[in-house]
């Protein structure tokens, strides 16, 4: 690698190492719901994305998304996803789910795979129907573990993958700070309405604890920008294959911060189904390792002859 894709690299496991941590700082703020959680979440994230937005001078493309009838209207959707995707997650790890919201994003590249050929008509390969396939018995034993459908990790999945879907729609000509700062926007009404609502009812819990709670719902705006510009930097400087495998160190270390640090309990059935989760990723990944290795090796297209007639004038 050279030193571009050596500091995408870095800036990778940062995002995905600060990502892994989340279940222990979100139940640092166990005292709080999951709803006010949120709602400080999104109010704080508008909050620094302003600040780094003045900072970087980057206004310019936030105004270019919002004169986008369509962009906004995507961005709008895609941060409803968000906020039930975040809600989710925060009730998963404040009510002892963590290894179940774990599952979620082990999963969530196998329902983005499946959302591809259901929404966008893709044709998978041989070896993504296999990964598929296993996936699917994974969630079959997961029921029986569980006694129920892992309800928690499926939602987390189709809600994040939804969300990635719609993301794409919207295409790479939105910068990541840009689009986190219109879907923060357009969710701040609500947020700041709800925080008011829960401080006047004598619902919230910002001044408890002073001012002990209060700076962890506040840094929360900060814990949310963060990674995501730490993971912006990586996608421009390392290969889409090499962010594929570093995704999976996120879910590893929250499944570990359930099992070793919040004492969550993990019987045989429920390894045995997260170890056909892994079975298919490890499928998945091969694929896509196969593909990206096929694409590079492809000899060029010849010139057309509208190219050979620009060459020759």
């Amino acid at each position: 690698m050279n030193s571009s894709e050596r500091r995408g690299v870095t800036y990778g496991l940062t995002a995905y190492l600060l990502w892994g941590a989340f279940p222990l700082y979100f139940h640092l703020m166990r005292d709080s719901g999951p709803v006010e959680i949120l709602l400080h979440r999104v109010a704080w994230s508008l909050i620094v994305c302003v600040i780094v937005l003045t900072a970087v001078r980057g206004w310019r493309d936030v105004i270019a998304v919002l004169r986008s009838a369509r962009r906004t209207a995507l961005l709008a959707t895609a941060s409803a996803l968000l906020a039930v995707n975040w809600g989710i997650y925060v009730f998963a790890v404040n009510s002892g789910h963590v290894i179940e919201a774990s599952l979620g994003y082990y999963i969530n590249p196998l329902v983005t795979v499946l959302m591809g050929v259901l929404v966008l008509r893709e044709r998978l390969r041989r070896l993504q129907w296999a990964a598929v396939g296993v996936g699917a018995c994974a969630v079959a034993v997961l029921t029986a573990a569980y006694g129920r459908p892992p309800w928690i990790a499926l939602a987390l999945a189709c809600s994040f993958g939804g969300y990635g879907l719609i993301k794409n729609r919207v295409g790479a000509a939105v910068g990541a700070l840009a689009s986190l700062s219109t879907e923060t926007l357009t969710l701040a009404p609500v947020a700041l309405v709800g925080i008011v609502w829960l401080e006047d009812t004598g619902r919230g819990t910002f001044t408890d604890r002073p001012p002990v709670q209060g700076l962890l719902l506040a840094s929360a705006g900060v814990a949310t920008v963060i990674p995501l510009l730490f993971f912006a930097a990586a996608a421009r400087r390392v290969p889409l294959s090499t962010m594929g495998l570093l995704q999976y160190l996120t879910p590893t270390l929250q499944l570990l911060c359930g099992v070793v640090f919040l004492g969550e309990h993990m019987p045989v059935a429920r390894w045995l189904g997260f170890g056909l989760v892994w079975v298919a990723l490890l499928v998945l990944t091969a694929d896509s390792l196969a593909a990206a290795a096929r694409r590079r090796s492809a000899p060029a297209a010849p010139p057309g002859p509208d190219v050979e007639a620009r060459a020759a004038a």
